[in-house]
């Protein structure tokens, strides 16, 4: 049991069983045919209490491809994580070497669409349910999403060797402009620089979530992330360039160093 009365399990994909929203779903898994409901039929919603189902657990080592087309040995880079507390019910599963495939519901459709773009622009393949307090707002939801992420990539990086390790991203999008720089360091710390302006509900996400959403992911991913927000007036434009920064860098830090093979820290351990 979590703080709060939550309940919590991560580790290698598996069956999805128990009680509440954990056991109503039979949803293709993400390396197959993404179904739509919008496409099958259903009327939209009716599969808001589904979650997502397990990604299929991967056998035996696995190598990742540098830009240079150099390979590095990283074992399986998946990661599922369940977070169930009084005020929300969130499944995710990642992918680190994935094809940017994304499978997204939580309730909140601008951050439907900006988890959709970390999972394209970073090129991992994503797959989220959530079920929450919506009638309070989307603080518990988008805050919950953000634990499962960070607990998940921080898993799905496994010892981190061979990795870049560090990253960063200019990421412009018209008038707005942002600059996310990663250290995959086992330290967890946020700089956030820059305002939201002006103050926005975009799609049920009020604007101020997107440091909320990063101060959860920073903490359990155990990750140093520099934001900043280096031009902008529109708040979409804004938060869309931060997380599509975030992803990119991510990507790169996440990636492989095609020189080495072993931890990149001189303590020997990150």
């Amino acid at each position: 049991m979590g703080m709060n009365g939550s309940s919590e399990q991560a580790g290698a994909p598996s069956d999805f069983t128990g009680s509440g929203l954990h056991n109503r779903l039979q949803l293709p898994t993400i390396t197959g045919a993404l179904s739509d409901r919008r496409l099958s039929g259903r009327p939209p919603g009716a599969e808001r209490g589904a979650v997502l189902s397990s990604l299929r657990h991967r056998e035996g080592r696995k190598t990742m491809t540098s830009e240079s087309g150099r390979q590095a040995d990283t074992g399986s880079r998946r990661a599922q994580v369940k977070r169930h507390t009084a005020e929300t019910d969130v499944v995710l599963a990642i992918d680190l070497d994935g094809t940017g495939t994304a499978r997204v519901d939580t309730g909140v459709g601008f951050f439907d669409h900006m988890l959709t773009l970390v999972a394209r622009h970073g090129l991992f393949d994503l797959e989220v349910r959530a079920e929450g307090d919506l009638e309070t707002g989307a603080h518990h939801t988008v805050e919950d999403v953000g634990i499962c992420l960070g607990r998940a990539l921080d898993q799905a990086l496994g010892d981190k060797a061979g990795i870049t390790r560090y990253g960063d991203a200019h990421v412009p999008m018209d008038e707005s402009l942002a600059h996310v720089a990663l250290d995959l360091s086992g330290r967890p710390f946020l700089v956030w620089q820059g305002d939201l302006l002006p103050s926005a509900v975009i799609g049920g996400f009020d604007t101020e979530l997107a440091l909320e959403f990063f101060q959860a992911l920073v903490a359990n991913a155990r990750v140093t992330a520099h934001v900043r927000l280096l031009a902008g007036a529109n708040s979409h434009h804004m938060v869309e360039a931060v997380f599509k920064a975030f992803a990119r860098a991510l990507r790169v830090a996440a990636g492989p160093d095609p020189r080495r093979s072993d931890i990149p820290s001189t303590k020997g351990v990150l």
